[in-house]
């Protein structure tokens, strides 16, 4: 008999601090997965932004 894991691994939106704050419409957010246990704390990472066509600061959103 298999043993039953709880899944550590869940999913996270990650939206653009620097498009937040210019005020321009729309949003920058993308879909990823963390381990919460290895991870606690909100993510911050890098991404492209294609409303600002730059690379910005991605944070974690609830």
């Amino acid at each position: 008999m298999a043993k039953k894991t709880k899944d550590a691994r869940i999913q996270v939106i990650m939206e653009c601090t620097e498009h937040k704050n210019s005020g321009l419409p729309g949003t920058s957010r993308y879909i990823t997965t963390k381990n919460k246990k290895n991870t606690p704390e909100r993510l911050e990472l890098k991404k492209f932004n294609p409303i600002m066509k730059k690379m910005t600061v991605h944070k974690e959103i609830k």
